[in-house]
């Protein structure tokens, strides 16, 4: 296995690329998020990419948020549209994100952060960043519907974040809102770039997977 520090969609890049040697079924790598690395195997048949699977680790519960109104402001909404569907709590399976449930994915998509704001809380909190969500996705098949805001490293938003569908999903069948198993998670959809995260969760660990599309290219003259 060869380790690197890149992220889920990169992973596709490289072999789409042809930038890694593959064989026919997976080819295995090592991911590495924060000090820890975990195993990612990339799938192929007859020359064709099929899909990236990152195992995660076990779902690791941090500290929850008690002032909705502070957080409602920070997301641009009103408290009431923060729902007690299940605690906004900070879930790290490899990275900490803050998991904030909202009332419908209308809210979801009015949602426009203050960046100062919900960078002080998610740095008081322990979170990397914030992934918001509801239980009323688009998408036939999904659980949820999701949007992902990273202050902390100047991630304005991203369109598809393996390393916070997977705590949602585990965060989901801890509070009996879904089934161990296949969760599909839907993301991006506000940025016109709609994903779909699958993550399989069972009872002590969770892996993300999931197929890349290559949207543009280019090259650095020196």
């Amino acid at each position: 296995m060869q380790a690197v520090t890149t992220r889920w969609g990169a992973w596709w890049w490289l072999a789409a690329a042809g930038r890694l040697e593959l064989g026919d079924g997976p080819t295995w790598f090592r991911q590495q998020i924060g000090d820890l690395v975990y195993p990612l195997a990339i799938w192929q048949s007859q020359g064709k990419l099929e899909k990236v699977v990152m195992q995660q680790g076990a779902p690791v519960a941090g500290r929850q948020i008690s002032n909705l109104g502070a957080l409602a402001t920070a997301l641009g909404l009103n408290t009431e549209e923060i729902t007690d569907v299940v605690p906004c709590q900070v879930v790290s399976t490899g990275a900490a994100h803050l998991l904030v449930p909202i009332r419908d994915r209308q809210a979801v998509d009015r949602i426009s952060p203050d960046s100062k704001q919900l960078f002080d809380l998610l740095n008081e909190a322990g979170g990397e960043g914030c992934y918001v969500f509801s239980l009323d996705p688009l998408q036939p098949g999904t659980t949820a519907y999701a949007r992902f805001f990273n202050p902390t490293v100047g991630i304005a938003e991203d369109p598809a974040t393996g390393t916070a569908a997977g705590p949602l999903a585990a965060h989901l069948v801890a509070y009996g809102l879904a089934q161990p198993g296949a969760i599909k998670v839907e993301q991006g959809t506000a940025l016109g770039r709609t994903s779909i995260i699958e993550v399989d969760v069972d009872v002590s660990s969770v892996s993300v997977s999931g197929r890349g599309i290559v949207v543009a290219s280019g090259a650095f003259s020196i």
